[in-house]
């Protein structure tokens, strides 16, 4: 079967409120491989009652460069990266079971996102992402976030079936990673890329807008409201963040 040819590959830090289930929904693949980040809470006790999975200490230096870091320690070539915030559904795994790999292809998944138990149809709607490769053809972007396989001279192909993706639990995730994927734009563009004030706060405007009157994330109820706001916010610290480190920079 192919998926005894595949090895799961998750970078994680702190993700006890979803590890479990996500770890649940891989106990068919022989080898998962958990890339751990100074993680403090209970992700690794939990992870330790799982039998296939080899847990791996290191650091975090941007999504690209640890994912493929990460990958590096798989024993198969081929790659399922996910997120400790994803669960596959029963019909993936079975259409993956049965998926004839080749080797100058890269697959894509179908994803839903949720806030809480709530699926979120219009703020986020829902992610085709690619997200199994041949390591050995293919790997990921180095870009600190908003990370990508790269597809050059790749065929692609869909696998049928879901992932379900859980990012937030509380308000509180909204804020903590706000300032974490904040600082890290303004971390990956300082000194290469222009900001200002004006430019931080009309960039949070049109976020605001665009999430929750364009893509009507209103119909999303107060959920939707909460997202509409963080994305507002993400953009305004992202680019009000870069406006100091500019400033620092020319220091």
């Amino acid at each position: 079967m192919s998926i005894n040819l595949i090895s799961p590959v998750i970078i994680v830090k702190n993700s006890e409120q979803t590890i479990k289930a996500c770890l649940e929904s891989l106990k068919d693949f022989n080898e998962v491989i958990l890339y751990v980040n100074n993680s403090t809470d209970k992700t690794e006790a939990i992870a330790k009652t799982f039998s296939n999975v080899s847990i791996i200490h290191g650091a975090f230096s941007g999504f690209g460069q640890t994912k493929n870091k990460a990958a590096s320690y798989a024993t198969n070539t081929w790659v399922l990266s996910l997120d400790s915030d994803e669960v596959l559904s029963q019909e993936i795994i079975n259409n993956i079971k049965n998926l004839k790999l080749e080797t100058d292809t890269i697959y894509s998944i179908l994803r839903t996102n949720y806030y809480k138990s709530t699926q979120i149809k219009h703020c986020w709607g829902n992610d085709i992402l690619v997200r199994l490769y041949n390591k050995e053809q293919t790997s990921f972007v180095n870009q600190n976030v908003h990370e990508y396989i790269i597809e050059d001279n790749m065929n692609k192909k869909a696998i049928d079936g879901l992932v379900k993706h859980y990012p937030y639990s509380t308000i509180s995730d909204f804020i903590s990673k706000l300032d974490y994927y904040s600082t890290l734009f303004a971390n990956e563009h300082v000194g290469k890329k222009k900001s200002s004030p004006s430019k931080a706060f009309f960039n949070g405007l049109f976020s605001f807008t665009k999430t929750y009157v364009f893509k009507q994330g209103f119909r999303d109820g107060y959920a939707g409201l909460i997202i509409a706001f963080s994305h507002m916010a993400t953009n305004f610290y992202k680019y009000i963040k870069l406006y100091e480190m500019n400033k620092e920079l020319k220091k």
